[in-house]
């Protein structure tokens, strides 16, 4: 059978590339023998360096459950419905830079189905090649429309071949099909189109979508489907599958469109689990990427995806872990926390970090006291987010670990309780609601209640936020039924406190007197100007401050000793306010931080709502098999 041929071969070869095969590989080799055993012999899990051994599971699995896999990464972060709708921007409509091909009129050649079966590789080929010819979609999105036709539909025609057919993945299309894949995907990123520095708030941005994503999905697609195929073997493809492969793919993570990004994320996914060579280069790479993030740039838009892919990475890891992945803990890991846009890649940063501690709980004091260190001072979001982090750690951490860290810890919870800022006290204080937590502060009550109570006790009364009262009554009640003895004493001794705290604020006030009746004393104080006489004033405003009937002496500001008519109705109180609160609290809604409401682009976020995630097409393609 004679197959129709496209014009213009000679031309095809994008850009800077004369002869795109030459460029990727010198030489092609001749169909092979199947090897489905060896292929199946070298595909390994994900992150299965070593296999552990029996004890070691047992080990695991006796540890706290946790999520098995990492929070996926959110498409659309525009979740804010009052701002108006707008159609179109002037903006940049792509997100990269293509050579485009010279010549791209395109002829299309038979299906692959309707081919004889001995001309099938052939023409799978030539459709692989054909494929190659890159189309304008942004300087001219009408032109050469037959061509893009002919191009999708090849395109889709592959995919469908490939999902559908055994014995169609031979030798001789490993080359072609990266080499079609690298032809379309790997190209020049531009800086990006959203500001950069403080300007820049990820949550709000909008990303610029890629122009030639019609063409640029179903390559994905196609390459995904290549990958998943049961007819892929690992040792053949390893020839083109190479560093230089996956040092391109990586770049790539910087694309500003999350629905190319979430397949990139699924692609390398299988690369790792299936190219064990491969897989410390990887890693590394990745941490470069970190370095550059945390130290350079601070500006990345894959963060989230390279995150996600280490989640289940480290899920894999065997036991004891290695000294690398410790200082990829230590070193790359918790210094990403001190970056602004954290909240963009919390959620996988955190699962990465438990992930860590499930493993090995000798990393839990570390980590911790990391955590503390990079404490946000002034920006309340990111503490409750550090709080979120905190919680989840303490849900996997072992007690004997916790002694460790505890004093520290809980000088730090006592401060976010005092916090002004309602939703950083209100996350704190919801850790009493915790059974686990409440177990471990029950064991060691004798070191922790002497740290949070005065700050329970303060904020009891002074605190602006009324949710934020029955909150601390709920722990107040807790600490009483937990050791009533330890609490009167924690009573007593904050009354003590106070009162040295009282008796202090006299002996200045009466040291400064004396200071004052020496400075009248001296016999220079006639030449002074009357007004910088010492005493004239002070001793005026002092006695109307300490006269008035307000009782505003300064030793008598909110901070007044307790009572023991205090201490019995805080007792009287804690009871009731408990109680009434958490109703309270179970018929509220949750309140959600609100930003400004801002312009949104309707092209973007339909697009962005009808992205299919890479693993649907992983699971339909089994469901067909």
């Amino acid at each position: 059978m004679s197959l129709i041929r496209w014009r213009g071969d000679a031309e095809m070869s994008p850009g800077r590339f004369p002869n795109y095969r030459e460029a990727f590989f010198p030489a092609i080799p001749e169909p092979a023998k199947s090897a489905r055993s060896s292929a199946k012999n070298s595909t390994v899990s994900v992150g299965k360096d070593e296999h552990p051994d029996e004890a070691q599971q047992q080990q695991m699995a006796s540890k706290r459950p946790s999520n098995s896999t990492p929070p996926p990464t959110q498409l659309n972060k525009i979740k804010y419905s009052g701002g108006p709708q707008i159609v179109k921007k002037e903006r940049r409509q792509s997100s990269s830079r293509f050579n485009l091909s010279r010549n791209r009129e395109l002829q299309k050649l038979p299906a692959l189905k309707d081919a004889p079966p001995i001309d099938r590789e052939e023409l799978f080929v030539q459709k692989l090649r054909q494929c190659c010819v890159l189309f304008d979609f942004v300087t001219d999105p009408l032109s050469d429309l037959k061509y893009k036709e002919v191009k999708r539909a090849g395109l889709n025609e592959m995919v469908e071949y490939i999902t559908h057919n055994r014995d169609v993945v031979t030798e001789c299309i490993y080359p072609e099909a990266v080499i079609m894949f690298s032809v379309n995907l790997f190209r020049t990123l531009p800086p990006s189109s959203n500001p950069t520095g403080a300007e820049f708030d990820p949550e709000e941005d909008e990303p610029t979508l890629e122009a030639a994503w019609p063409h640029l999905q179903l390559v994905y697609e196609f390459f995904l489907r290549f990958l998943e195929s049961p007819d892929f073997q690992p040792n053949i493809a390893k020839k083109y599958i190479d560093q230089k492969f996956v040092l391109s793919l990586l770049e790539l993570f910087d694309s500003e469109d999350p629905r190319e990004r979430d397949f990139l994320k699924t692609i390398l996914h299988r690369i790792y689990g299936k190219f064990l060579g491969l897989r410390a280069y990887i890693r590394r790479q990745i941490n470069n990427i970190f370095y550059r993030f945390i130290y350079e740039t601070e500006h990345h838009n894959g963060i989230a995806e390279l995150l996600e892919i280490l989640g289940s990475i480290i899920n894999g890891f065997a036991l004891p872990l290695k000294e690398e992945h410790k200082m990829f803990l230590i070193r790359v890991l918790l210094p990403l926390h001190k970056v602004k846009s954290l909240s963009v890649y919390h959620p996988q940063l955190a699962y990465c970090v438990v992930q860590f501690l499930e493993k090995d709980s000798s990393l839990t004091e570390p980590v911790i006291m990391g955590l503390l260190k990079f404490w946000p001072k002034t920006h309340s979001p990111k503490e409750v987010m550090f709080l979120n982090e905190l919680e989840e750690i303490l849900d996997v951490i072992e007690p004997s670990e916790f002694i460790k860290v505890m004093e520290p810890l809980f000088r730090q919870l006592a401060k976010c309780v005092s916090s002004p800022h309602f939703q950083v006290a209100e996350r704190a204080l919801y850790y009493w609601n915790n059974e686990y937590i409440m177990s471990l502060i029950s064991d060691n009550a004798v070191k922790i209640l002497p740290i949070m109570f005065p700050a329970l006790y303060k904020n009891s009364k002074s605190h602006w936020n009324k949710t934020i009262h029955g909150l601390i009554y709920n722990a107040l009640k807790l600490f009483m039924e937990m050791n009533q003895k330890l609490f009167d004493e924690c009573t007593q001794q904050y009354k003590a406190e106070k009162q040295k705290e009282k008796y202090k604020l006299k002996e200045r006030e009466e040291m400064w007197h004396r200071i004052e009746e020496l400075a009248r004393q001296n016999p220079q104080l006639s030449k002074l100007n009357p007004s910088l006489r010492p005493g004239i004033h002070s001793q005026d405003e002092y006695m109307m401050y300490s006269e008035s009937p307000g009782g505003l002496a300064l030793y008598s500001m909110e901070t007044e000793t307790p009572t023991a008519e205090d201490i019995q109705l805080l007792k009287k109180t804690v009871e009731t306010e408990a109680t009434q609160s958490m109703k309270e609290l179970k018929k509220d809604k949750v309140l959600m931080r609100r930003k400004s409401e801002l312009p949104q682009d309707v092209y973007t976020i339909k697009a962005l709502e009808a992205h299919k995630r890479a693993e649907e097409y992983l699971t339909a393609n089994q469901e067909a098999l």
